[in-house]
C-alpha cells in the first residue's frame, strides 16, 4: 500500500495542471544511489499503468504506480508535502527503512 497525504495530493493534482499531463499517473520508485543507499524517485508518467506494475489510486482519482518488483522497498509507504522555506518539498515515511538520510530522500533497508 502507498498512501499520501492530502497535501501531497493536492500538490501532485496541481504539477499535473500545470504540466498539462491530468491524464498521467504517478510512478514511484527505488535506485541505487543516495548517502543511505538507495533513494526515492518520483515522476508523472503520461503511458499510464504497464504491465507488472501495482496501481494504489488516491482521493480524486489520482494514480500511483509502481513496479512490482519494487514494492518490497516501498510497501506501506507514505509521501506528505510541505510548503515551509526550510525542508519543505516531497518527504517520505517509510518503514521498511532502517535508515534515512537527514534530506529524507534516501534510505537503507
Amino acid at each position: 500500500m502507498i498512501n499520501l497525504t492530502e497535501t501531497a495530493v493536492a500538490e501532485f493534482s496541481r504539477l499535473m495542471q500545470d504540466q498539462e499531463t491530468p491524464e498521467a499517473v504517478v510512478r514511484i520508485g527505488v535506485e541505487t544511489g543516495g548517502c543511505s543507499g538507495l533513494q526515492y524517485n518520483m515522476d508523472f508518467d503520461p503511458g499510464g499503468v504497464a504491465d507488472g506494475d501495482e496501481v494504489f489510486e488516491q482521493p480524486g482519482g489520482l494514480k500511483v504506480v509502481v513496479d512490482r518488483e519494487q514494492l518490497m522497498y516501498l510497501d506501506g509507504l507514505t509521501v506528505d508535502f510541505s510548503t515551509k522555506l526550510m525542508g519543505g518539498g516531497f518527504r517520505f515515511e517509510n518503514p521498511n527503512a532502517a535508515r534515512s538520510c537527514g534530506c529524507g530522500t534516501s534510505f537503507k533497508l
